[in-house]
């Protein structure tokens, strides 16, 4: 059976370019961009690596290149983690340069939207590229570190309903003012 140590000394041996970080027992390889698609397919290939966890971004603001996006890979039966890194410039992060992974681990589509949605880093061929969270024209990126903990005042778009919500007053909705905290929480009342 494969660790994640060999996992990562198998990158490091296929690729030029890639470091291998090992601390508190995860280990970390990071690649340059522009291998970052052939060693994914390695991973998901050669390394059998067929559980991506998750895709997140970190903004070095004020370095260059600004903005790493971290892949957490690992196999199904949790044996193996490996935690794959890549530079990201802010041109490269505008012009696409970073290579969707969605056709080769379908949960990618909707954590690259979210890195897309929030740090403004674009997936070059994804099926998808919009926003998740927040809506289309909105003209910030909220993790990015010059965004404000407070937010910033935007304008809303006309899609505010005066409906009521499809579950209110359900049998497990929370209710609020409620009296005492277990007759507020969420809980069968039929």
């Amino acid at each position: 059976m494969m660790t994640a140590e060999q996992a990562a000394e198998k990158v490091l041996g296929s690729f030029d370019r890639v470091t291998h970080l090992e601390f508190r027992g995860e280990h970390t390889v990071t690649v340059p961009l522009e291998n970052l698609r052939e060693v994914m397919e390695y991973c998901k290939g050669e390394l059998d690596l067929d559980f991506l966890l998750d895709v997140s971004s970190v903004d070095h603001m004020g370095d260059d290149p600004r903005f790493e996006v971290v892949y957490e890979l690992a196999k199904v039966d949790d044996s193996v983690h490996l935690r794959v890194k890549a530079a990201v410039s802010e041109q490269q992060a505008e012009a696409e340069a970073v290579p969707t992974v969605s056709d080769l681990w379908a949960t990618a589509n909707w954590h690259e939207r979210e890195v897309y949605d929030m740090m403004g880093i674009r997936f070059g061929n994804h099926p998808d590229m919009r926003r998740i969270l927040m809506w289309e024209g909105y003209p910030y990126h909220p993790l990015r570190k010059e965004f404000p903990l407070a937010g910033k005042p935007t304008e809303l778009p006309d899609v505010a309903s005066t409906d009521a919500a499809p579950m209110a007053d359900g049998p497990f909705v929370a209710t609020c003012g409620a009296d005492s905290r277990i007759k507020s929480e969420p809980r069968s009342r039929a």
